[in-house]
């Protein structure tokens, strides 16, 4: 089961990879890793039922530490579609007040829910027959409505939570970082950066500069290593008058890369290398 389901989000995670990488529309982006991983998510379901737990601790371990990696990626793209689909996109203080709400609605979910974080957060199981074994609930234990509804073959009444937390861990980031870029643009505006004069067309895809502008910082190049990398990005933009977005997201899809994770930088070197050798010979 174990072997099964590493394989499985591991397949899943590259072709999400591959998603972010190749769908620069957000709503498009959201849309089809959705699907994906619903199909992910059926694939599992079957293998399981079919399969069947050996013992109450394999079931416990699937429902309490391998499902919920999978849903949490289902949760993740799915508001980040219904947050996309309903921001506002003219003016920044409706798009801040927007971005807002939805922490508060995260803030939210962790109040209503603390006791059960301090539980998961703690790595504790005294209650994990209870929280990961089909078929068992507790109405006193804080149960989500849904799960009533839910297939019973296949959930647990707390393995979604644990999903929710997961989700919502990098659902903060990304309404952190898209708060952060409006700040950013509102400073703009204030004290708007000097271009150069020319105007140098940046014709590699976003992913590359991105990689680039994380290498530099990761170098120090700039202020003597002080300067913060939204500024860097920022300095970027308004020198190739372009928008590179949630730069910090896509700085983790590079992370998370199989074979190399610093794919344009190697290439920059080799063809550099590769002129040099030229032009000596």
């Amino acid at each position: 089961m174990n072997d099964y389901c590493k394989k499985a989000i591991s397949k899943l995670d590259e072709h999400l990879n591959f998603i972010a990488l190749e769908i620069e529309n957000p709503i498009l982006r959201a849309e089809t890793a959705v699907n994906s991983i619903l199909q992910s998510i059926e694939n599992v379901k079957k293998f399981i039922l079919k399969r069947r737990f050996q013992s109450e601790q394999e079931e416990i371990h699937f429902f309490k530490n391998l499902k919920p990696k999978f849903v949490s990626k289902l949760v993740y793209y799915h508001t980040i579609y219904h947050f996309e689909m309903h921001r506002p996109y003219v003016g920044n203080k409706s798009l801040q007040k927007y971005i807002q709400k939805e922490l508060d609605e995260l803030k939210r979910f962790f109040d209503n829910n603390l006791d059960f974080y301090k539980y998961y957060r703690s790595e504790s199981n005294y209650l994990d027959f209870k929280y990961f074994v089909r078929g068992t609930h507790d109405i006193k234990l804080t149960l989500d409505s849904f799960y009533f509804e839910a297939d019973k073959n296949f959930c647990t009444t707390h393995d979604f939570k644990i999903a929710k937390i997961l989700a919502n861990d990098l659902i903060q980031l990304y309404l952190q970082c898209k708060l952060k870029e409006v700040s950013n643009n509102v400073l703009s505006k204030e004290m708007p950066l000097i271009a150069p004069k020319g105007n140098l067309k940046w014709t590699e895809n976003k992913t590359d500069l991105i990689e680039l502008i994380y290498g530099l910082h990761a170098l120090g190049v700039f202020e003597n290593g002080k300067a913060e990398i939204k500024d860097i990005a920022k300095y970027f933009e308004s020198i190739f008058n372009i928008e590179l977005g949630d730069y910090y997201r896509t700085y983790l899809e590079l992370r998370s890369r199989k074979i190399t994770k610093t794919k344009f930088i190697d290439t920059l070197r080799e063809n550099l290398h590769q002129r040099m050798t030229a032009q000596d010979e």
